[in-house]
């Protein structure tokens, strides 16, 4: 890649900078025009007099042949005196041609000035002693009234100037006074600069840690090129901070050798006041012929820059660089506090770009490889930068390898950045244009500014991007840094939680496939089951029920809703349902069942959990249910002979909660044909659009219109109840059983077996 430093040159035979300077402030004392040139014709130094006095076809008089300032010299290049220069295509110079003599004596001649007009000079020159030919030109107005008419004429014009950069200076002022807008403020400063200069317009750069940073233009330049960065100490910022106030700048045509080249990298621009020529990247200079870079101080640092130009060649003025240095002393504390708000807005926006990735990141529910390229294109493209997948080559992250269009798939060294890359935790490493990084892509055809973005491992893969910008737009700074980690993490998390959630999914389905939902078959009891999951992907949850066959025609038959969701409430579940089973065989009645649950449960502190139960031992021989119900909604009894429907409502309190609670038992006699429905709050509980509840009311009017139509099916046309009334969106898991009693007759009737639905 290019050097960008900022190349220097003094002119020959003119001295060290001192002497330079010298040298411009006589030069600007004086009220004659003056012209230095050397043995080629071309003009070394030239006074703002000058620049008045004589006309240029360019605007500039530097560099310019002396002979077009004096028609009578032009066209003389014959015999063997004047030869052809074949570099340049001009006539070779011939100090014979000019039209007077370089002994200092003075010469009258009749010339054409800057505005056009002819003007009559009195012309001297004479050979400067100096180890090479320099010579030195001294004119001043042969006419002493037209002299005197043009010196009123300038001091008219000075006077309107002044008075016009004293109002601009004023209106910046007072635009500033009562700013409460940071884009507000940047705008009118800008526009009253470019009005107050009858400049072409204004630029205006801020110092960022890593070097200056376009932040607004005048209205003029909204549809030019502007460089949007200059890196510290590389471009003409470094000349304005050396020097300490504003510089005036011309840049100066191109040779012709230059010409041929093709494509100008370089320019050449000359300091007004020093008269020292620089070299230039064109890629760094405004799209101005002349202008003025106003540095910005606040204290000891250089906080912004401001370039002021015009794009024709205008001859700047001291007074105008000491009315910019004026404003920018006075605009500094307005400045620093603009800059503070100016960078809250950005990191503001940044943080609603990031929110809303991530939650778009977040409808997609599972969060994948793919999901995170996505989201970090997303970024890349808010930015402005381009995006490139990586792959580790090693286990330490040293080596990674891309594809180049220049170069195909390459590996490139990532130990310069100084960074220890074996983590596996998301973050980002900025990158540096000039490294052998940098380089390197470079040469492979990418941009070579940017950072290199770690999301981390994702599912056994360790996702890595680079996210890249042209050299010559401006590397990331620390705000745009954040926001690049704010996405891979925000992308990691929930890559990683979508993860962690499969794996949930597959232990909670491995619990549920040891502890399934199932009615054995009972003499005298006729059973179904149905159990709906909230959600398409989650069918394991807390919701449970099982019916056990006792010896004695006797059963037992359980429902329960533990809190919560995936492994931990499913492995509560099977504990219960498990030690359920084992109390029901021992005998015992259903509130002495739920009392030792209950410090079962208990003595796990680490379970945040509780659950709801109903526990009903029957006796098919007697036709009696002894149930307990703990915090469960209560149990419907349809009778067979009236259709009439009652309520099983003797209720205890929740199971895992507290300790030391009393558990009661419950005690109903059932008939042939009567159905017991048991079912979890999830179906209550269930919600229309409108946010209004399903509720017992709900279910005792279904259970109503459904029971006539026959037992077989009921639990089917009850759930499909429920999808009309949510429109097919339940916020909770559903299970229900129906028990249909037949009486010990019916003993060798097959039971239902438990039906399982999404």
């Amino acid at each position: 890649m290019s050097d960008n430093s900022l190349g220097f040159r003094r002119v020959d035979g003119i001295g060290q900078r001192s002497v330079n300077g010298a040298l411009s402030s006589l030069l600007a004392l004086t009220s004659d025009a003056v012209i230095i040139f050397g043995s080629d014709g071309r003009v070394i130094l030239a006074n703002e007099v000058a620049e008045r006095s004589f006309a240029s076809s360019s605007g500039a008089l530097v560099g310019q042949d002396v002979r077009e300032f004096f028609p009578s010299a032009r066209g003389t290049g014959q015999g063997t005196d004047h030869g052809t220069d074949h570099g340049t295509g001009r006539e070779e110079f011939s100090i014979s041609a000019l039209p007077f003599e370089v002994t200092g004596v003075a010469a009258p001649l009749v010339v054409r000035a800057a505005g056009g007009e002819a003007v009559s000079l009195v012309v001297r020159c004479e050979r400067a002693a100096s180890s090479g030919d320099i010579y030195v030109l001294v004119a001043h107005e042969d006419n002493g009234n037209q002299a005197a008419e043009h010196e009123r004429d300038r001091l008219v014009g000075e006077l309107s100037r002044a008075n016009k950069r004293l109002s601009g200076t004023l209106s910046i002022v007072l635009a500033t006074l009562d700013a409460e807008d940071v884009m507000a403020l940047f705008s009118r400063v800008l526009e009253e600069i470019t009005e107050t200069m009858e400049a072409t317009g204004t630029i205006f750069y801020v110092a960022d840690s890593n070097g200056y940073h376009l932040r607004g233009t005048s209205e003029s330049l909204e549809e030019v090129r502007v460089p949007r960065y200059m890196p510290f100490g590389r471009t003409l910022e470094r000349l304005t901070t050396q020097v300490g106030h504003a510089l005036r700048l011309r840049v100066l045509p191109p040779e012709g050798t230059d010409l041929r080249r093709g494509r100008l990298v370089w320019r050449d621009v000359v300091d007004e006041e020093t008269r020292e020529i620089y070299q230039v990247r064109s890629s760094m200079l405004p799209p101005f012929a002349s202008f003025i870079a106003v540095p910005v101080w606040f204290g000891d640092h250089v906080i912004a820059l401001i370039e002021v130009g015009w794009d024709q060649v205008c001859p700047t003025r001291r007074e105008d660089a000491e009315l910019l240095d004026a404003v920018a002393q006075y605009l500094s504390v307005q400045l620093v506090g603009a800059f503070t708000a100016f960078r809250a807005q950005r990191e503001q926006r940044f943080q609603e770009v990031a929110g809303q990735i991530r939650e778009r990141l977040m409808s997609a529910g599972s969060v994948e490889e793919g999901d995170v390229r996505l989201a970090l294109g997303e970024a890349a493209k808010s930015l402005e930068a381009t995006l490139l997948n990586a792959r580790p080559v090693d286990d330490l992250g040293r080596r990674i390898e891309v594809y180049l269009p220049k170069d195909g798939r390459r590996v490139l060294d990532l130990t310069e950045t100084g960074e220890d890359l074996s983590s596996r935790e998301p973050r980002v490493i900025a990158l540096d244009g000039d490294s052998g990084l940098g380089a390197a892509l470079y040469d492979g055809g990418v941009p070579a500014v940017g950072a290199l973005v770690d999301v981390g491992e994702i599912d056994g893969n360790r996702l890595l991007f680079l996210v890249l910008r042209k050299e010559e737009v401006e590397p990331f700074d620390d705000i745009e840094l954040a926001f690049l980690g704010r996405v891979a993490e925000g992308a990691s998390g929930l890559a990683r939680g979508g993860e962690e959630r499969r794996q949930d999914k597959h232990i909670a389905q491995a619990l549920q496939t040891g502890m399934r939902n199932e009615l054995q078959r009972v003499p005298g009891i006729e059973a179904v089951g149905i159990y709906s999951s909230a959600t398409q992907e989650a069918v394991i949850g807390g919701d449970f029920y099982d019916l056990i066959r006792l010896p004695d025609e006797r059963a037992c038959v359980i429902m329960g809703d533990v809190s919560g969701k995936g492994v931990e409430a499913a492995s509560v579940s099977a504990a219960v349902k498990t030690a359920l089973g084992a109390y029901s065989w021992q005998g015992l009645a259903p509130s002495e069942m739920v009392r030792l649950l209950n410090e079962f449960l208990m003595g796990f502190s680490r379970l945040e959990t509780f659950a709801t139960l109903f526990v009903g031992v029957i006796d098919v021989k007697e036709s009696l249910v002894t149930y307990c119900s703990a915090g469960h909604p209560p149990a419907v009894l349809v009778r067979a002979r009236t259709g009439e429907i009652e309520t099983l409502g003797v209720q205890s309190a929740v199971v895992g909660a507290f300790h030391d609670v009393t558990y009661r038992d419950g005690q109903i006699r059932v008939s042939e044909g009567d159905m017991l429905l048991l079912y979890t709050d999830g179906t209550t509980e269930s919600r229309a659009r409108d946010g209004s509840f399903f509720g017992e009311d709900g279910l005792r009017d279904a259970i109503m219109r459904e029971w006539p139509k026959g037992f077989d099916g009921i639990l089917d046309r009850l759930l499909e109840t429920l999808d009309v009334f949510t429109g097919r969106h339940l916020e909770d898991d559903v299970a229900m059983v129906a028990l249909r009693f037949a009486g010990s007759a019916d003993g060798d009737k097959p039971a239902g077996k438990g039906k399982l639905s999404a």
